[in-house]
């Protein structure tokens, strides 16, 4: 099966300074995560602030084609419970 996202939600985990998403393997769920320092470079004193996680989710509304495309590429060099996508992986 294709890999899919129907579902456009999406959100900031503190934690993993990442913006969490998911794609759909057929009935699978597959959880994504973008690192922060992928999408956005807010000044290092809003880290963890309301401000930059609002940042970051802009910047991953504005980049979702290109997410959803290295994600599908991600998913398909290997198959793993999930994936943490870098600024790396954008380049």
């Amino acid at each position: 099966m294709t890999l899919s996202f129907p579902n456009p939600s999406r959100s900031f985990d503190g934690m993993r300074n990442a913006v969490r998403f998911t794609g759909y393997d057929g009935m699978f769920e597959v959880p994504f995560f973008v690192e922060a320092d992928a999408l956005a470079k807010p000044d290092t004193g809003s880290r963890g602030s309301e401000a930059a996680e609002t940042a970051f989710l802009s910047a991953f509304d504005a980049l979702r084609t290109a997410i959803y495309d290295v994600a599908r590429e991600a998913y398909s060099n290997s198959r793993r419970n999930s994936y943490t996508l870098t600024a790396a992986d954008f380049r």
